[in-house]
C-alpha cells in the first residue's frame, strides 16, 4: 500500500505540464511514445508518481526544469495570422510565445491550438488542470468562429453543418451556424460557426466538404470568453470571475442536442405551415417564385429567412 508521501506526489504527466513542457494531454502522448525517462528508465505508463524535486526527469534526453513555486497565470491573446500556437517550433519563425515572453516571468503554454493562418482568441496558462478541462473532448466547451466562405451558403447547406459533416475519421458533432452577410462583389458568405468539439483544422475541413472553402477564419469566442475589442497581437489577463466561469462550463456532459443549446426566439421560430387548398388536378401548375439572394447592406443579421438557427 502506498504511503502518505507517495499519495501526495504528482503524476508524471502533471509534473511535465507544470514544468511547461506542454499541455497535460500532449505530455501524455510524450509518455506513451516512450520519449520520457525517470532516473534513467523509460516510462510509458500513465499515472506514474514522481517527485520532481528528487527524480531525474528527462524528455528526449533533456532534463526538465524543476518548476519554482509561482502564481497561476491565465492569458487571453488575440493571435495574429502567421504565428504558430506552440511554445517552440524549429520550423516556425514566429510563435505565440514571442508576443508575451518579454512581459511575464512565468512559463505558459497554449490551451489548444489555432492554425498559423487562423487568427483570434487563444488562451495561454501554466495551470495544467485548467488547460485539460477546457480541451478534453468530454467537457464540450463551445468555440465560436467567424469565417468568410467562398460562394453563397444557403439554409439547406448550412443545415449540413448543424447536423454534422462526414469526415474521414467520422461524423462531426452537431454545430451551430449563423448567417451574417453576403458580399455580391466578392461572392462570399460571412457566417459564424460554433463547435462543441475540437479536431485538427475542423472548420476548414467541414467547409471544404460542403463545397465552400474558407477564405478567412477567426475565433471570436471560447466558452464564456469573447474577443471583444482586443487588438490583434495584444493580450490581457483573465479576471477571477472569468476563470471561475470557464471552469463552471467545463463539466463532463454529453454533446447537447442543437435545439437545447440555444433557446428559440420569435425570429427563429419555425414557419407556420400554409393550409393545403384543394386543387384541380387538370389545372396548370403555377410557376414557383424563387426567393431573392440577400443583398449587401441589409443589416448584419441578414433577412430572417436566411438565419440558419
Amino acid at each position: 500500500m502506498e504511503n502518505a508521501h507517495e499519495l501526495e506526489l504528482p503524476r508524471l504527466q502533471k509534473a511535465l505540464a507544470a514544468a511547461g513542457i506542454a499541455s497535460r494531454r500532449a505530455c501524455e502522448s510524450l509518455i506513451t511514445a516512450g520519449r520520457v525517462t525517470v532516473n534513467g528508465r523509460k516510462v510509458t505508463l500513465l499515472g506514474t508518481k514522481v517527485d520532481p524535486s528528487k527524480d531525474d526527469i528527462r524528455v528526449d534526453g533533456e532534463p526538465i526544469e524543476t518548476p519554482k513555486p509561482s502564481k497561476l497565470l491565465y492569458i487571453l491573446l488575440n493571435k495574429p495570422i502567421g504565428y504558430v500556437s506552440t511554445v517552440s517550433d524549429p520550423h516556425a519563425s514566429k510563435t505565440v510565445i514571442d508576443l508575451i515572453e518579454n512581459n511575464i516571468d512565468e512559463r505558459v503554454y497554449p490551451v489548444g491550438r489555432l492554425d498559423a493562418d487562423t487568427s483570434g482568441l487563444l488562451l495561454l496558462t501554466n495551470d495544467g488542470d485548467f488547460a485539460n478541462r477546457l480541451t478534453h473532448p468530454r467537457y464540450h466547451v463551445a468555440k465560436t468562429y467567424r469565417l468568410t466562405a467562398r460562394g453563397f451558403v444557403d439554409r439547406v447547406t448550412a443545415k449540413k453543418l448543424m447536423d454534422g459533416v462526414e469526415l474521414p475519421e467520422g461524423r462531426t458533432a452537431p454545430a451551430d451556424a449563423k448567417f451574417i452577410d453576403y458580399d455580391e462583389v466578392t461572392q462570399c458568405t460571412v457566417m459564424e460557426i460554433t463547435l462543441y468539439e475540437g479536431r485538427n483544422r475542423q472548420v476548414r475541413r467541414m467547409m471544404d466538404m460542403i463545397g465552400h472553402p474558407v477564405r478567412s477564419l477567426e475565433r471570436i469566442a471560447f466558452g464564456s470568453l469573447k474577443l471583444g475589442m482586443l487588438n490583434s497581437g495584444t493580450w490581457r489577463k483573465l479576471t477571477p470571475a472569468e476563470i471561475k466561469s470557464m471552469l463552471a462550463l467545463a463539466k463532463p456532459t454529453p454533446t447537447p442536442p442543437r435545439e437545447a443549446r440555444r433557446p428559440r426566439t420569435p425570429d427563429y421560430a419555425p414557419r407556420p405551415k400554409r393550409p393545403q387548398q384543394p386543387t384541380d388536378p387538370n389545372a396548370p401548375k403555377p410557376e414557383q417564385e424563387v426567393p431573392p439572394r440577400p443583398r449587401r447592406g441589409k443589416g448584419r443579421e441578414g433577412p430572417v429567412w436566411l438565419r440558419y438557427r
